[in-house]
């Protein structure tokens, strides 16, 4: 019997979200087939049990914004106390001596750091494409495979240069047919659409200051004939406002509105410098923010209007955002952080302690458009992570779900994803960490120089 096969009851969580499963869950065949009251027994047959009384139960968590080849330069000298624009010109230099072993390794660390944190699904946006690493998605899509990890990659792009008036230096850019090229190759051969895709493309040029008027236009009308969702970082400091209005004579959103970009399709990231008419136009259209705390905390870049956004009907998901700009990938460390923050800018009435949960998991599925992972619910995916309260940092905690937040959580005991268990007793099955660590820092230090 296969293990999703096998139907799994999921006994009596120490806590959970809603009482309609606070005795627990069963799995069979990658989905949740029963939910159990309180106090009750399964009324549907079950060849297993998980004893889930020492352990805090939510849906998977969802990371909708990540650079996973950044865990290379966490913390790089040149980068630190720097803010957006000089932080990346500090750093192009040395993405741009990526190559395929390095990133291999950092998508793999990248990933197994994701899932010890909770994270089931994540979206990484991928825009770095020096000469030796034209096929960096397929590489991608294997180390998610390995690690069973449920993945919406973004086949990003950048193609003005500095010389063109961008940012970036011409190594790191590519031709815009190039670009349409393999995103046309990429959707055809990996995008899944069925309910429980574990891949999935979606494209995803860098930004403003980096991708010319022309590609962010053939981008919007690939992914609206190809039927995929489109990505971008969008009003993440003042520094891109006033590079839009200087260059293209207007504010960011209006440009890309210009452009074919407002739509339901799109998830933007960051979304900190939008005016209240300009969140008004993001309800209207259906569009989506990747909110990252401890990025945009990091690099002084502001504090996203999560309060707005939400009052507004603005779908709101959470990115842990690139490592080097965090500097970790640990999702359920950025939920805390985004309720610190909410409260910070917006006083405790700006967030209850489940709210960042519900961002980081049904309003992330809705930033990638998604209604079959994200929740707890009868039919959905059996995508879990379970959450002990056993260290010091728990110790007199009087609600495990509060704790669980305010006391900061930073690992998963165990994750399931499409009812596999892919993290146990806090390890990841067949994965050496102590190696993989090994191998990444120097690769690290090769690319770094």
């Amino acid at each position: 019997m296969s293990e999703t096969t096998k139907a799994t009851w999921i006994a009596n969580p120490l806590a959970c979200l809603h009482p309609d499963h606070a005795g627990g869950l069963v799995i069979q065949h990658g989905t949740i087939q029963e939910l159990v009251p309180k106090a009750a027994r399964p009324r549907l047959r079950y060849d297993e049990v998980f004893d889930a009384s020492q352990h805090v139960l939510l849906p998977g968590l969802i990371n909708t914004h990540h650079h996973f080849y950044q865990t290379l330069t966490r913390a790089l000298p040149a980068a630190v106390d720097q803010e957006l624009f000089p932080w990346l010109r500090a750093l192009y230099p040395v993405w741009a001596r990526l190559d395929e072993p390095a990133f291999r390794l950092a998508n793999r660390l990248a990933m197994a750091e994701l899932l010890l944190s909770g994270c089931t699904t994540a979206a990484d946006h991928h825009y770095i494409f020096p000469a030796r690493l034209e096929a960096a998605i397929d590489i991608q899509i294997e180390e998610a495979r390995g690690l069973g990890l449920r993945v919406v990659l973004c086949r990003g792009s950048m193609d003005l240069s500095v010389e063109d008036g961008g940012l970036p230096p011409r190594g790191v850019t590519q031709s815009i047919d190039v670009i349409l090229a393999d995103c046309e190759r990429l959707i055809g051969r990996f995008h899944e659409r069925a309910p429980g895709a574990m891949t999935q493309i979606a494209l995803g040029p860098c930004s403003p200051f980096s991708v010319s008027a022309d590609l962010m236009r053939q981008t919007a009308a690939l992914a609206q004939a190809s039927d995929v969702r489109l990505h971008t970082h969008l009003a993440e400091t003042a520094d891109e406002t006033g590079y839009c209005i200087a260059c293209h004579g207007m504010r960011p959103l209006d440009y890309v509105a210009s452009l074919g970009w407002l739509g339901p399709r799109t998830w933007l990231a960051h979304g900190i410098h939008f005016s209240p008419d300009e969140m008004d136009r993001l309800a209207a259209a259906g569009m989506s923010i990747a909110h990252c705390p401890s990025s945009n905390m990091i690099l002084g870049s502001g504090i996203c209007p999560l309060p707005d956004l939400l009052a507004r009907g603005v779908a709101v998901g959470l990115g842990v955002d690139g490592s080097a700009s965090n500097d970790s990938s640990n999702m359920i460390q950025e939920v805390r952080q985004a309720l610190l923050l909410a409260r910070a800018g917006g006083g405790i009435q700006a967030a209850r302690h489940r709210d960042p949960i519900i961002w980081a998991t049904k309003g992330s599925a809705r930033c990638l458009g998604r209604d079959d992972i994200g929740e707890i619910a009868l039919g959905k995916q059996a995508d879990l992570a379970l959450f002990k309260l056993d260290e010091p940092r728990f110790s007199g905690a009087g609600d495990p779900l509060a704790a669980l937040i305010t006391c900061g959580a930073s690992r998963a005991d165990a994750v399931m994803i499409g009812g596999v268990w892919r993290v146990q007793e806090g390890r990841i099955p067949g994965l050496d960490m102590a190696q993989l660590c090994a191998a990444h820092s120097e690769a690290a230090r090769r690319i770094c120089g």
